[in-house]
């Protein structure tokens, strides 16, 4: 593959692929967060228009999403979006409605006693979820929104049939131009490899921040050698006093 189709196609396309991971997450956030939330609040009606969302969008296939929002949309609203917000929306209502499940079920986690707790201290319903239930379901929601936000990033991949030049697209033109399929599809993977690889020790050095900040110690947090040094220093605790091992009379 020559520099000029790197520069022109593939590097473009990286970018792109990195702006659609960061929009869509941005806006899967905030999709998970509220609808999560309302999944939680004491009033039914709330509960069930948000569990009508998580359904409706779970049970959607979000390429599908994508082309009604693209195509259908404007025929119906009289107006249209460029392709890129398009992909961004269809991939942050699609997703945001896994990460509702991920915040529901935290919050839901959290012991019944700090809620009761918040009770008793008369906070209200917001500043029990601010306060009390937040800060304890936020670090259990890491985990697995870290690997909501590597699918995402691999569902990227779909914007390419809107004609976004995306890395997908990128390689599927340089193929075209080259007739080297081997050589830049085995490039696409390490660099989907690549970028999920940074965005999970994003996601863990997250988690290991949240935990500490109410003072639990991460799990797994402990690098080989620091894993090493406390093995050894555990060893060398349970030696017998005086250091030789020999009998002592």
């Amino acid at each position: 593959m020559t520099a000029g189709l790197w520069e022109h196609w593939v590097l473009p396309g990286i970018w792109i692929t990195i702006q659609l991971t960061l929009y869509s997450a941005a806006l899967a956030t905030v999709v998970a967060f509220g609808v999560g939330m309302a999944r939680t609040h004491r009033l039914w009606i709330v509960r069930f228009v948000a569990g009508l969302y998580t359904e409706i969008f779970r049970g959607t296939s979000a390429l599908v999403l994508m082309f009604w929002i693209f195509f259908v949309l404007p025929q119906l609203a009289g107006w249209s979006l460029v392709p890129m917000w398009a992909a961004v929306l269809a991939l942050g209502l699609s997703y945001g409605a896994y990460g509702a499940e991920i915040v529901r079920g935290a919050l839901n986690a959290v012991a019944p006693a700090q809620r009761e707790a918040g009770v008793a201290l008369s906070f209200t319903p917001w500043q029990r979820m601010r306060l009390i239930l937040l800060p304890q379901a936020v670090p259990e929601m890491i985990p697995p929104f870290s690997n909501l936000l590597i699918e995402l990033l691999k569902g990227t991949a779909l914007v390419s049939l809107l004609g976004i030049g995306d890395v997908s697209f990128a390689a599927y033109l340089v193929r075209l131009a080259t007739t080297e399929s081997t050589q830049i599809y085995s490039l696409t993977l390490v660099i989907y490899f690549v970028l999920a690889f940074i965005l999970t020790r994003g996601m863990r050095a997250l988690e290991r921040k949240t935990k500490a900040g109410i003072g639990q110690r991460p799990e797994g947090g402990a690098g080989l050698m620091r894993k090493l040094s406390l093995r050894q220093q555990n060893e060398t605790a349970q030696l017998p006093a005086g250091g030789g091992g020999g009998v002592s009379l």
